[in-house]
């Protein structure tokens, strides 16, 4: 059939398992930090949330039970589904395969549309998207669907070409080539090798901003083109999302965008795996009839972000519609020069004096003590430390957690607790807390040879405090 590509049938093997996968990854992160974040006790409580904002406005299953349990219970059926579609198990009939496709698309649809701040970021979408697609793909023995391998192309084209028009757009040092002089310090989390890159050779520095360029502007054209072109493009695209894993912890926006990469590969590139796919099938023609409804869709929802990437207003990781089907995205369209960043302390004194000692809280992955080098945390995402990246941006006051943020600790809350590296204070929650204002930047190699430090800090003010509980 014209609309069935059986060349693509480990290509498609590997797509579902990795998409699942990072599925996977997505839902152990709500398990572990949903409730703390945004449960009947978080910093934003979705119970809050839902009796502000209505239903239509961002549909999700917490309308009707807004509670710890049900958030527990969403995550860990997530992570269940998760690994049957990793592990194969669940795509052996097509309607299996179906619900539990719809199903990881539903569950996270709902923890996105109530988790606020925690839940704005653009690979959240990003996610949503593909995985509504993988509803259509059928059971394993399927063949794949030149529809649906369009449809994920035509979804890593916006990916990549609209970060590639955003930087333009933006920066002034993505069109001078500066941009990694600053990034690998500035970037939300480093990781264990970001202070290297940070301190190549300018030239190398500036030749990255050129391939940035090459990869995002120029490459996604070639998505739609026959093999091997397709391929190639492809590869490339791998290959510089693997530069941005090497360099920092971006959480799972890199590893989504290799995984979109894949439908451009048809199974001659995977010749070399130890792999076999299933006896391929034509598809039903219900399965059939419905890619023809939704590539409608795709194509009707494509006008507006179409539209936005033409715009000199371009808009960078934004939502058409609550579904987040057919978005629009972008990635650091500005850089910052100089990295801020707020460091908790806390006391047990009752009463505040010169010589009272202050204690740090540790934070899982931002940079805390300068001696402690930089983690690798991506393709897991830890929201408060990215949320605590912006909050050095501006105010208190325009960061409505953070006070809770505040109250939690001076309570000595163990589920918000469990979000940090350490509790400074094990035995009892401290009397006074103070969040510090730090210029943080990387040691040279000077410096790092003689004490093994990563950081250096200098101290810039107060950002909140003293404060204690009433």
């Amino acid at each position: 059939m014209p609309d069935a590509l059986s060349g693509y049938a480990l290509s498609r093997l590997i797509f579902e398992r990795s998409l699942a996968l990072i599925y996977l990854i997505a839902f152990v992160c709500a398990a572990n930090q949903f409730v703390p974040l945004l449960g009947e006790h978080g910093l934003l409580p979705v119970s809050r949330f839902v009796r502000q904002v209505p239903f239509e406005a961002t549909p999700s299953l917490f309308y009707l039970a807004p509670t710890d349990r049900a958030f527990r219970i969403a995550a860990w059926l997530g992570v269940a589904i998760s690994v049957g579609l990793v592990a194969g198990v669940l795509q052996r009939t097509a309607l299996v395969a179906a619900i539990a496709w719809a199903t990881l698309w539903l569950l996270y649809l709902s923890f996105v549309n109530v988790g606020q701040i925690f839940y704005g970021f653009g690979w959240e979408s990003l996610l949503l998207e593909t995985g509504f697609f993988a509803i259509f793909l059928g059971a394993s023995s399927t063949a794949p669907s030149l529809f649906l391998i369009g449809i994920w192309r035509w979804v890593l084209f916006r990916d990549m070409f609209g970060a590639g028009l955003i930087k333009l757009r933006g920066d002034p040092c993505w069109r001078d080539l500066t941009c990694l002089n600053y990034y690998f310090e500035t970037q939300p989390i480093p990781n264990a090798l970001s202070w290297y890159f940070h301190w190549l050779p300018t030239g190398v520095h500036r030749a990255g901003v050129a391939f940035n360029h090459f990869a995002e502007l120029v490459v996604p054209f070639a998505y739609f083109a026959p093999q091997p072109v397709a391929g190639i493009a492809g590869l490339i695209t791998i290959a510089f999302q693997g530069s941005l894993i090497l360099s920092g912890n971006l959480s799972w926006l890199n590893w989504m965008t290799i995984v979109l990469c894949i439908p451009t590969l048809d199974d001659r590139w995977f010749s070399w795996l130890p792999l076999s796919s299933s006896a391929i099938q034509m598809p039903p023609i219900v399965q059939r009839f419905s890619i023809y409804a939704v590539t409608l869709l795709v194509a009707v929802l494509s006008v507006r972000p179409i539209v936005n990437m033409l715009s000199a207003r371009q808009l960078m990781n934004f939502s058409f519609n609550p579904l987040h089907l057919v978005n629009t995205y972008g990635a650091f369209g500005s850089i910052t020069r100089a990295r801020n960043e707020i460091v908790i302390e806390g006391t047990g004194d009752a009463m505040l004096t010169p010589s009272t000692v202050w204690r740090e809280y540790e934070f899982k992955g931002k940079p805390g003590n300068p001696s402690r080098r930089p983690r690798q945390i991506a393709p897991y995402h830890l929201r408060l430390d990215w949320l605590m990246w912006f909050a050095a941006m501006s105010s208190p006051e325009e960061h409505r957690w953070f006070p809770p943020l505040m109250a939690k600790l001076l309570e000595g809350d163990s589920t918000t607790l469990a979000l940090l590296r350490t509790n400074p204070f094990p035995d009892r929650p401290p009397h006074y807390l103070r969040a510090l204002y730090y210029r943080y930047r990387f040691t040279t190699p000077d410096e790092h040879r003689r004490d093994g430090s990563w950081w250096k800090r200098e101290l810039i003010g107060a950002y909140i405090g003293p404060v204690a509980l009433k």
